[in-house]
């Protein structure tokens, strides 16, 4: 029997990677980490281990006890910063991983430095500018006018960012959050998004599934709108984005392994344009996938193990278009489709016009 150890164990992103394995035709032993002592009596683990935080200089020392201790054979974290330690000390840990090299994890977790990558290879990105002065936020708000999005360059979940601020607002705002060299200014884009989350495996693509976020929960709440708390997504194929996904990849790693999860933003000409790359981790819902019949994490370790993979019916969006994932605080997602939203909306019209004709 495996046995897997999943860093940051009680969040949601290593919740859906538990219970996919759960899901999996074998059995498997799970040993749950997280620095968060309340987090962690969420995990669904086997066993659970508090752990110091990423940044403390005893959690590689405190990691590889664990590992060791445990008989662990493989390990998989979810937190971008837990990704690009471990990944720095894979070599040292003793047990599997399956990751991209440590350049390729550099890059993607420096959304500057991505950005670059992905103009010079030519794809479409929006123009973004590093912001190290208030001379860089000048020349940016002189480019973008009020259309322009300010984010940090690591982290995920919209951290710290803000949609079309004034220069004011924008200049207190990076000065707070002492983030001068730390953020980027780009040409805010529409509101729609996509992700398209694939498997890798010594170059070659495995799978990858389209996933169209319909709306951010809990959008009200922030400023820019953006909450990284998918309420509604939906299964996708477009072969548009499955060609600027993989160009986006290639373009940073010519022979990837393992997850890359690309987050893309369509522009005004409707042409989809990759804003970042969730590397070495799977995106938040993809149990949303392991439920609809495609179990990633499961084929992840089957790679990761070099073992037989179970039957994947085709590479490129092997789920059915229109299938939904419908979240909410404290609530089991739903796994539904468009169908059943389109009849709830023409009964509502077909009701409100027996309204009026009655008025």
């Amino acid at each position: 029997m495996k046995r897997i150890l999943v860093t940051a164990s009680g969040g949601a992103p290593a919740l859906g990677f538990v219970r996919s394995l759960r899901d999996a035709p074998e059995p498997m032993y799970m040993i749950g980490c997280d620095c968060n002592e309340y987090n962690l009596l969420r995990s669904e683990t086997d066993e659970k281990i508090l752990i110091p935080k990423a940044t403390d200089p005893s959690y590689i020392p405190f990691l590889k006890k664990t590992l060791k201790e445990k008989n662990v054979d493989f390990i998989h974290c979810q937190p971008d910063i837990e990704v690009g330690i471990v990944s720095k000390h894979r070599d040292e840990l003793g047990v599997r991983t399956f990751l991209p090299n440590q350049k390729t994890i550099d890059v993607l977790r420096n959304k500057a430095e991505s950005y670059r990558y992905w103009e010079k290879a030519g794809l479409k990105v929006p123009k973004t500018i590093l912001v190290n002065t208030v001379e860089d936020l000048k020349m940016a708000f002189e480019q973008f006018g009020l259309k322009i999005w300010l984010r940090e360059i690591e982290g995920a979940a919209g951290k710290g960012s803000l949609a079309s601020p004034t220069f004011d607002l924008a200049r207190e705002w990076i000065t707070l959050r002492q983030g001068w060299g730390r953020y980027t200014a780009a040409e805010k884009l529409s509101r729609e998004t996509v992700t398209w989350m694939s498997l890798y495996k010594n170059g070659e693509l495995i799978v990858a599934q389209g996933r169209k976020r319909l709306y951010w929960e809990f959008a009200d709440r922030t400023q820019s709108g953006v909450t990284g708390i998918t309420g509604t997504g939906m299964t996708v194929s477009d072969p548009r984005l499955d060609e600027t996904a993989q160009r986006a990849v290639f373009a940073i790693d010519g022979k990837p392994n393992g997850i890359f999860s690309v987050d893309l933003t369509y522009d005004a000409d409707g042409i989809p344009n990759p804003t970042e790359i969730n590397i070495g981790k799977f995106f938040t819902t993809h149990y949303f996938f392991t439920k609809a019949g495609l179990n990633m994490p499961y084929i992840y370790l089957k790679l990761a193990f070099g073992e037989p993979l179970p039957e994947i019916p085709r590479i490129l969006n092997p789920l059915p278009e229109g299938l939904l994932w419908i979240r909410g605080m404290d609530k089991e997602p739903l796994l539904t489709t468009i169908d059943e939203i389109e009849n709830a909306k023409r009964a509502f019209k077909e009701t409100l016009g027996s309204l009026k004709n009655d008025g």
